[in-house]
């Protein structure tokens, strides 16, 4: 049972996901949206705000103007995409605060989120969760 407790223990402490970061953006909280992909995907559509970093370009150079207090919550397309992970993961190298966005851009969507980009949506699909 303990390494079951220690599993979502180390789950909930890389991980968030679309209304955990919906709430601590309303709420002001040190925590940025950060997506990982490339540009033609984000410049289409992406989380309103969100920084844009494409995990092929994280470096030391192209992050040393990112604020280190703050809370990157990298995601991509969705769970078909793995430039969240390779994302967080180059950001926990260079140092900084992350957690990996649950389902991406496709789950911002369907708990009903808006975004931003030429294809953007005021609101997303509004199939809230009910937890």
């Amino acid at each position: 049972m303990e390494a079951q407790m220690k599993h979502y223990q180390n789950k909930l402490a890389f991980e968030m996901d679309p209304s955990d970061l919906f709430e601590a953006l309303n709420q002001g909280e040190k925590v940025m949206p950060l997506d990982a992909r490339r540009l033609q995907g984000f410049e289409i559509e992406h989380i309103p705000n969100a920084l844009h970093i494409p995990h092929r370009e994280m470096c030391a150079e192209s992050t040393k103007h990112l604020d280190r207090e703050v809370l990157y919550v990298v995601y991509c397309d969705g769970i078909g995409c793995n430039a969240s992970t390779k994302g967080a993961l180059n950001m926990t190298k260079l140092g900084f605060k992350v957690k990996e966005l649950i389902g991406g851009l496709e789950w911002w969507k369907l708990d009903g989120y808006a975004t931003e980009g030429t294809k953007s949506s005021p609101e997303g699909l509004k199939v809230q969760c009910a937890c």
